[in-house]
């Protein structure tokens, strides 16, 4: 059977992380489903290890690749320090401006957080038909700070900042601007959507700052590909528990409402950098909030975490069922 573009299915990857990966005492976290980097012991402090590609955007795909592995850095509670990027380029149309935006993207990404590039691998690759950036971030935090995805608690609040479908909004914007235009979408909404990857932003190193020096984070996760669905059920898979989640109490933004509804894609499914899930015990999940809404980031209360046998579900109004699985992100459909 040939598989569909996108993530594995997680009962494909889960198999193969068990099959094809060894312990070693120096891996605090290693490879499984859920799980945002890898933590690596060194002594007095833990390494922290991610590797994501960029394969949807293209136009400004040096500033994604450095922002959404810096997430995952910021979602172990550490920070991102050193970014290698591995820059895939395509034959026929490739010149030398485009290579140096690539460049001048990731400086300043790399910049505006504090992160240093130090190397990686760049060629003109044949066969692609669009630029394909695999960033790859280090970073470091002290054992005691530690997050993983798997600390999640039954009795814990799932917390979600900003809003769903940050990032879908800007590469649609980006990637079908005419198209918008056809469909009756103004230039001010357009650009307006286009200034998501900044604002609101796809960051959520600063989110996640916020959250653990406002009180105890259990877990963290940053939504990606699949959207807010999959990043919910990958931290049911990560801490083996249930999540109850309620569909009134999720932001979803104007911007992404109005471009789900026009491309019929489900915004719980829809690619989601720029929201934070945070897992924190009810005493210390006010002051979290709290502390998000005082440095204006709008910070909601979704669900909260359920013995396993409960499942991931998902209540609308008075009925509650099974939260849907987007193996596949909604907005794959776009591009295939």
């Amino acid at each position: 059977m040939l598989l569909k573009p996108g993530k594995l299915p997680p009962d494909l990857l889960a198999r193969l992380l068990t099959t094809y990966t060894e312990s070693d005492p120096r891996v605090i976290v290693g490879a499984a489903v859920g799980e945002d980097a890898a933590v690596i012991d060194m002594g007095d402090r833990y390494l922290i290890a991610k590797s994501d590609p960029i394969t949807f955007a293209t136009d400004a795909i040096g500033y994604y690749a450095v922002v959404v592995n810096a997430n995952d850095i910021a979602t172990r509670g550490g920070k991102p320090l050193w970014f290698l990027a591995t820059l895939l380029l395509p034959e026929h149309r490739t010149s030398e401006v485009l290579v140096e935006s690539i460049f001048a993207q990731i400086r300043q990404a790399c910049q505006a957080f504090g992160i240093r590039l130090v190397g990686g691998h760049t060629e003109v690759t044949v066969g692609l038909d669009r630029p394909i950036l695999a960033g790859h971030m280090l970073g470091e935090v002290q054992p005691g700070a530690l997050v993983t995805t798997a600390g999640a608690r039954v009795g814990d609040v799932l917390l979600l900042t900003k809003g769903i479908c940050i990032e879908g909004v800007c590469i649609i914007a980006r990637e079908r601007a005419e198209e918008l235009r056809q469909r009756g979408f103004d230039d001010v909404f357009i650009a307006r959507a286009q200034r998501f990857l900044y604002d609101p932003g796809i960051s959520v190193v600063r989110d996640a700052q916020i959250a653990c020096a406002a009180g105890q984070v259990h877990a963290m996760h940053d939504p990606t590909e699949g959207g807010l669905a999959m990043a919910v059920h990958e931290v049911a898979t990560a801490a083996h528990v249930g999540v109850a989640i309620v569909q009134d109490r999720i932001p979803v933004l104007e911007e992404a409402a109005l471009l789900c509804r026009a491309y019929g894609l489900n915004p719980l499914g829809t690619i989601a950098s720029g929201a934070l899930l945070i897992v924190a015990p009810p005493e210390d999940a006010t002051a979290i909030q709290q502390a998000q809404q005082a440095a204006g980031i709008r910070c909601e209360a979704i669900g909260h975490i359920v013995p396993l046998a409960e499942g991931v579900t998902l209540a609308a109004g008075d009925t509650r069922e099974p939260l849907p699985l987007f193996p596949r992100d909604e907005i794959t459909a776009l591009f295939t």
